[in-house]
């Protein structure tokens, strides 16, 4: 499926999918990419999405949820999801896309937009939203709670998971979401506090989902807050092509990394991967469902 914000690739001798790790050794139970990326089809990502999914289906990585940004890129989301049974699709608009839109007088339009797209039965959450003060500074924050306080919203209407994406406003989050009340499945992607912050979240019931970056030696607070929580609160995500897991740190990240974090996670614990993998593959289905719990129209050509 070609569209035009993905970009076409020309393979020759300076490929960067040449950049991509190895396959690590497949898992003996599958778990799920709760939150990647696989709309960057060049620069930082220029493996095929299908390419991608065939790679993480090949290491034990059932099924992955597709994350937008935007309007274009939750669209593009929720239309591969109903076309592939390895995905899922989130939609929303992104907390640093708010103040522009805002600014523009656009912001209500995209939000009913993202509305239209949350009716879609394989889309199973909304997000990525959420609250980002280390990009955008105070003039544009009024613009990214009014775009998060929607966006909880819709996902309520519409008995949707939430995908938040905090970013140097951890108190803040948690004043929206207690002040407007959190959707039941809410997920705090890329999880980047404490323990005491992660053990006030396990303790809401909502769940906290690990990126690469407790793979990180100067991620000390991030395996810290990983022991202080329930195994039940537990997900994983790559967030990709970002954040790529040690010992890869570096190079291109996709969904068929996701082991490496598995695996790394599981050693800190002290437990069996098999057992930590069941355990997440749980989680992840109490909050987005079973990926085969609705019929795919046809497949989709990637036109590539």
């Amino acid at each position: 499926m070609t569209e035009p914000f993905l970009r076409s690739r020309e393979r020759g001798p300076d490929d960067k999918v040449a950049d991509y790790p190895p396959l690590p050794v497949p898992l003996v139970v599958p778990i799920y990419d709760n939150h990647t990326h696989l709309e960057f089809a060049d620069g930082d990502n220029p493996l095929d999405f299908k390419e991608q999914l065939d790679r993480a289906s090949s290491v034990g990585v059932r099924g992955v949820v597709q994350v937008g940004t935007d309007l274009v890129t939750s669209r593009w989301s929720a239309e591969v999801a109903s076309h592939e049974p390895r995905v899922l699709a989130a939609v929303a608009l992104h907390p640093n896309e708010a103040p522009e839109l805002e600014k523009n007088g656009l912001l209500d339009e995209h939000l009913a937009g993202i509305a239209e797209l949350a009716a879609r039965p394989r889309v199973r959450a909304i997000g990525e939203t959420g609250l980002d003060f280390f990009r955008t500074g105070e003039d544009g924050r009024d613009a990214q709670v009014r775009a998060f306080e929607a966006h909880i919203a819709i996902a309520k209407e519409h008995d949707l998971a939430l995908q938040i994406h905090d970013r140097d406003a951890h108190r803040d989050v948690l004043r929206v979401l207690r002040r407007v009340g959190a959707p039941e499945r809410t997920v705090f992607h890329c999880f980047s506090g404490d323990a005491e912050f992660a053990k006030e979240i396990a303790g809401a019931g909502w769940f906290l989902s690990f990126a690469g970056t407790v793979t990180f030696k100067n991620a000390g607070a991030l395996r810290e807050a990983l022991e202080a929580i329930p195994r039940a609160n537990i997900l994983i995500e790559t967030d990709a092509p970002y954040l790529t897991p040690a010992p890869w740190r570096g190079r291109p990240n996709s969904s068929y990394l996701l082991p490496h974090t598995l695996r790394f996670m599981a050693e800190h614990l002290g437990t069996d991967v098999s057992m930590l993998a069941a355990q997440i593959s749980s989680n992840t289905e109490a909050v987005y469902g079973k990926w085969d719990d609705n019929a795919i129209d046809a497949p989709l050509e990637t036109g590539r």
